[in-house]
């Protein structure tokens, strides 16, 4: 059985939940979770995992979660994963803190895509499921929410060092998601009146003590004007010291952040942009977009006019040209695990090292020496290898590498020293890019 992962799926924003709540340690510990295993089976409309893991991975049954609760159990703790084989992806853990700790109760969950929950009655569910997880496990705070739009928030610090949240913990509202359930001593803090009076979609108390506040039928609308309102209204009417039109400026510019941006790259450069885009956070993926439609390549520096060649210097050229393949193979030892196209030496081989050398954040990852001694000769020589190979380029062999020349058409370029501005940094991998030079030396051959 293979899981489908959340990072299998296209960069787009997921549903994540919390819920952190306490259990009776005393009673067993099959008992204890059975309530929640049953709402889990009654509410998990559409997503519920087919696998769980422990120590190894198997097919969802109640046996095997025993099962795999109780190999990875040590002194004073155990876990396991749930996840699913289909679509939408599925990626949950359930924690718990054993004696001598505190008994704890941590679930986290997050279902991609977030489109998913569009439904009423799926997020009605979804709902019921926690409400029933709140009523048998009193918690302090839960949310369910937008993934992307819960990274802005900086949930859970909220602004504050590990050290203070740590210590203090969701004290008091510092935002109203979505979905959110306060534990006792929170609606206390509000006052259970107010809390309870809050204008939202749905306000119920539990049995227990705790407020269900969920402020919209659906989780998939969160960044729409109308939800953001919602969300502004019920803020500030927990926390009344808050300002109405600076909380909802807040939601606004957050879900301007969010809004779609058409991609409008270089044409010669959209292959590796829409690649570098695809690794970007999903939060940030619109923002990265939005850079790379305003960002253009550099005009590259390295050539010269045909006619102000530098001629050979090398006693002989032959072996000058064998040096150079033989430092242009030791690109491809090193690329052909991760871009099997370098064998292949064409323009599409060129972008798929760009985005292997930019993905890796290879000029900060390396030792800077092997960088120079090893890695920019190399990707010099094959860059002039790809020119010479595709272009109709002829080397001119110098004993300085960095005075070597490719020459197509009315210029020759300087294969070498491309590879040293190229490897200055990680943005030097898209100013200075290897499609980018053989682009241009294609327009001008």
């Amino acid at each position: 059985m293979k899981r489908l992962s959340v990072h299998d799926l296209k960069p787009e924003d997921s549903l994540w939940l919390t819920f952190t709540g306490a259990f009776d340690s005393q009673a067993a510990l099959e008992n204890e979770l059975e309530f929640l295993l049953q709402a889990l089976e009654e509410y998990a409309n559409g997503w519920m995992p087919d696998i769980v893991k422990g120590k190894r991975q198997r097919k969802y049954s109640r046996p095997s979660f025993w099962k795999s609760l109780e190999e990875r159990r040590d002194e004073n703790s155990t876990g396991l994963g749930l996840y699913r084989t289909q679509w939408p992806a599925l990626e949950m853990s359930l924690g718990l803190d054993l004696p001598p700790l505190p008994p704890r109760l941590d679930i986290m969950l997050e279902v991609k895509p977030l489109s998913f929950f569009s439904e009423v009655e799926r997020c009605r569910q979804l709902v019921e499921m926690v409400r029933a997880w709140a009523s048998r496990y009193p918690v302090s705070h839960a949310k369910a929410h937008s993934t992307d739009d819960t990274q802005f928030t900086d949930s859970p610090c909220f602004g504050r060092d590990k050290e203070t949240w740590y210590r203090d913990g969701f004290d008091k509202i510092y935002e109203v998601f979505w979905l959110n359930v306060f534990g006792p001593k929170l609606v206390e803090s509000v006052g259970r009146q107010r809390m309870l009076s809050t204008p939202a979609w749905r306000v119920e108390e539990l049995p227990n003590g705790c407020v269900l506040l969920v402020t919209r039928p659906t989780a998939a609308d969160f960044a729409s004007e109308e939800a953001r309102l919602a969300q502004a209204h019920a803020h500030v009417h927990l926390r009344p010291d808050l300002d109405f039109s600076t909380v909802l400026r807040t939601l606004s510019e957050r879900s301007a952040r969010l809004a779609p941006v058409e991609p409008r790259f270089h044409p010669d450069m959209a292959p590796l942009l829409s690649r570098v885009v695809d690794r970007a956070a999903s939060h940030e993926r619109q923002r990265r977009i939005a850079e790379l439609n305003a960002w253009q390549p550099p005009e590259p520096e390295e050539w010269r006019p045909a006619d102000s060649a530098l001629p050979p210097d090398v006693e002989n050229p032959d072996r000058a040209l064998e040096h150079y393949d033989t430092l242009a193979e030791f690109l491809v030892a090193l690329l052909h695990t991760e871009v099997p196209s370098v064998f292949e030496a064409t323009s599409e081989s060129l972008t798929d090292a760009d985005f292997y050398f930019w993905r890796e954040e290879f000029p900060t990852s390396r030792l800077r020496e092997a960088i120079d001694e090893r890695a920019v000769p190399a990707i010099g020589a094959y860059l002039g290898k790809v020119l010479v190979r595709n272009l109709g380029g002829q080397w001119i062999p110098r004993k300085k590498l960095e005075e070597a020349q490719v020459l197509v058409g009315n210029r020759v370029w300087l294969p070498f020293v491309r590879a040293r501005h190229y490897m200055r940094s990680r943005q030097s991998l898209l100013d200075y890019s290897l499609t980018w030079l053989y682009r241009v030396a294609e327009r001008h051959r």
